[in-house]
């Protein structure tokens, strides 16, 4: 007699992303996560309100959760805000951390310049030895570089260091590290990435496949995204702008923005996440005379910081983070909690089969259970939703966080 659809053996597979829009790359990848590793169920770890490169999402967790489901995921779990406002080993470590946690995740998928899981890996281990580091240090503080040039520049004109100079290869190799710590039998696997580069300007030949970045211009614009998203992306995109809760942008409380730094003071200026160098006395500097949110980051940057990790700086003074908030003295905590924002039915097959070693959160009523480092965490990511709700065209209200329920399709 054979085995019926749920006596199947279920293979789970994570994915840690922003779908910041959700766009054919990202159905390509979820498909491909299926058909080319065997993927029966997919989990998407993603960001919420706010995203890695310093900014607010285009649009909502919630209306990314149902273009995420629609799109082909099957479970929607947040990553909190000070993971998902953190560089690449932060972000890495929290996503990975939420997979692992979920006790039932086969395997990792991630997007790849090069497709080469053993290339990336190979680089990660690089990555882990002291020598390795030490030297990259000794480069970056002697040239006045970035952590990341400075990795390259260690590690030659290997296939390592030409790994580390692409940004989705670059947290594939963080991906595998934070594995690798956590001693995870997680799989890391990889997709090719195709078509338009991350961050380029450029739609892939056919028009089908355009970056991120590209779209949120597009949107910002007033464009039409059509011919690069799914019908659903699409769809959601017209009922939110139509609702005027789309496209949202940090230019609605850019002033706002920089009354709040130039009340803070020096204790709270200096407890910001990722400050080396002095860069605390730049910052205050010209908080001082800046007129914008883009021209403050601007006149910040130097060689030695990307303007990423300016404009993340300066987004966690706005949203509250603190640098010892998450990291201790053996690194980046794991987040305190799993907090499911949507599901279709194989996403309940993957709860089903999770022995989960963090608190679930699927409702507000949740959060009483949870020790002291989780509640902090949930009301941080509450008010960076009531901050949100002030980026968008419509100004939203408070408490949307509590109060939203969870998606099912």
């Amino acid at each position: 007699m054979g085995q019926n659809a749920t006596e199947q053996k279920t293979t789970v597979a994570a994915v840690i992303a922003e779908y910041n829009p959700f766009h054919n790359g990202h159905a390509l990848q979820l498909e491909r996560t299926r058909t080319l590793h065997g993927a029966t169920h997919i989990a998407a770890v993603m960001s919420g309100d706010f995203v890695q490169r310093g900014d607010c999402a285009c649009i909502s967790k919630w209306q990314r959760t149902r273009m995420a489901l629609a799109g082909g995921a099957d479970l929607v779990l947040e990553l909190p805000l000070p993971w998902c406002m953190a560089g690449a080993e932060g972000f890495a470590a929290g996503g990975t951390a939420i997979a692992e946690a979920l006790g039932c995740v086969d395997m990792l998928s991630f997007g790849s310049e090069c497709g080469d899981i053993e290339q990336i890996q190979a680089a990660a281990r690089l990555l882990a030895d002291e020598s390795i580091n030490a030297e990259i240090l000794r480069i970056k503080n002697s040239e006045g570089i970035t952590y990341a040039a400075a990795r390259v520049r260690a590690l030659g004109g290997s296939d390592c260091a030409a790994v580390l100079e692409t940004p989705n290869d670059t947290l594939g190799v963080e991906y595998c590290r934070a594995l690798d710590g956590m001693g995870s039998a997680i799989r890391p696997v990889c997709v090719t990435r195709e078509g338009a580069a991350h961050d380029s300007s450029e739609h892939s030949s056919d028009g089908s496949i355009a970056s991120g970045s590209r779209l949120r211009e597009m949107l910002k614009e007033g464009g039409d995204i059509s011919s690069a998203v799914p019908q659903c992306t699409a769809e959601i995109f017209s009922e939110a702008v139509e609702a005027g809760t789309a496209p949202a942008s940090l230019k609605h409380i850019d002033r706002a923005m920089l009354y709040a730094l130039r009340t803070m003071d020096e204790a709270r200026l200096r407890s910001l996440p990722d400050l080396s160098e002095g860069l605390e006395n730049r910052l205050q500097r010209y908080i001082a005379s800046a007129e914008s949110f883009e021209q403050l980051c601007n006149m910040i940057k130097t060689k030695r910081y990307t303007h990423a990790r300016i404009r993340r700086i300066v987004m966690s003074a706005v949203l509250g983070i603190d640098r010892d908030l998450c990291r201790d003295a053996q690194g980046w905590r794991k987040p305190p909690y799993l907090r499911i924002l949507g599901m279709n039915s194989r996403g309940r097959e993957i709860l089903a089969c999770a022995k989960p070693t963090l608190p679930i959160v699927t409702r507000h009523a949740d959060v009483e259970r949870l020790d002291s480092f989780g509640q902090s965490i949930y009301r941080l990511n509450s008010k960076a939703a009531d901050i949100f709700a002030l980026c968008t065209p419509k100004i939203g209200g408070c408490g949307s966080d509590a109060s939203h329920g969870i998606i099912v399709v």
